[in-house]
């Protein structure tokens, strides 16, 4: 599994290595940048006096890294953007079970079954557009109105961006492998714009490169912190939509790690109640616990899942039929 991305990241595999960890040093694999979580991961060697190593990468990279390395992998912990990835790790045997004090503390929706990994934070899916240019009643109702003529070079994507991946996974699961394919060619054909991730996305819809974009949600929520002003909103498809998918940014702890309470201490660290509020307040990403005081810029989450399509975020670790199909269609 993933093991078809080895040898194009094969130089990224050889730029950066993590020594051994210490006795009191864990290692973290993180696919969750560095601007996002390590005001988190400082304020935990704050707290608990234990140092961590990070070593921060692309989601997708980070698992072909652990696939690689197996038993002998000095990581301790896996943060991944998405729980495909998770998905694709858990699969071939790498993560230990979690405990039930932390699994107990997310609901079922967004945990391994099995208890190898669980949530940390959740994002979803959403239409980006342009009011100036997109009038309310005018926007599609499902992400296959897209390869509309209608919206010919006016569709903006990030098909190199792994939420974008773990969108399509999802709608190969969801619709199947035909259609999945019968869109991304769609999608080509009428002149959607590539851009190399999210935020780009979000520029071009200010700039009227285009008028339609699908990034995640909190890439405009950060826009609009800065200028409430920014000239872009943005939707939810009609419910149960592909495009409405609700992704998680989710952890595992590594059977190789030796380091037995001071892993759970990380995690349980990531489910407490500030660092929940902090991914709502700062990340503007959704809380998988309660513990939380809502915020009013985001869709109470049990409305949102009223909008997702019906998916076990399990079948989300097919990374590498993904990346094939997108290839085969001529995306990548």
């Amino acid at each position: 599994m993933l093991r078809y991305l080895v040898g194009i990241l094969g130089l990224f595999l050889t730029v950066w290595t993590v020594g051994a960890a210490g006795d009191s040093e864990l290692v973290v694999y993180s696919g969750r940048s560095k601007g996002l979580v390590h005001p988190i991961i400082k304020q935990f060697e704050k707290e608990k006096g234990i140092t961590v190593k990070v070593r921060y990468g692309a989601t997708a990279q980070l698992a072909v890294a652990l696939l690689e390395e197996g038993s002998k992998s000095p990581a301790d912990l896996f943060w991944a953007q998405d729980a495909g990835a998770l998905g694709a790790v858990s699969k071939q045997g790498l993560f230990q079970a979690l405990p039930e004090s932390i699994l107990s503390k997310v609901p079922d929706r967004f945990r391994n079954s099995e208890g190898m990994w669980i949530a940390t934070s959740g994002r979803a899916r959403v239409l980006a557009y342009a009011p100036e240019r997109v009038k309310a009643d005018e926007l599609p109702s499902s992400i296959f109105d897209l390869t509309d003529a209608k919206w010919n070079g006016r569709v903006g994507w990030a098909p190199q961006n792994a939420s974008f991946q773990a969108f399509v996974t999802a709608m190969r699961v969801l619709e199947g492998e035909e259609k999945a394919e019968e869109w991304l060619r769609g999608m080509k054909a009428n002149g959607a714009k590539s851009y190399p991730k999210n935020t780009p996305i979000i520029r071009a819809l200010a700039a009227g490169e285009i008028d339609l974009g699908l990034p995640n949600h909190y890439y405009l929520m950060r826009f609009k912190k800065s200028d409430s002003r920014f000239p872009v909103e943005q939707t939810f498809f009609t419910s149960s939509d592909p495009g409405n998918l609700v992704n998680v940014a989710g952890i595992g702890i590594l059977k190789s790690s030796r380091h037995t309470e001071e892993v759970s201490s990380f995690v349980q660290f990531l489910l407490s109640p500030k660092v929940q509020q902090f991914f709502i307040s700062e990340v503007f990403e959704y809380p998988v616990t309660d513990a939380v005081i809502p915020s009013e810029k985001l869709l109470p989450l049990d409305e949102l899942l009223k909008l997702t399509p019906e998916l076990n975020l399990e079948e989300l670790d097919d990374l590498e039929g993904t990346l094939k199909l997108l290839h085969k269609a001529g995306i990548l």
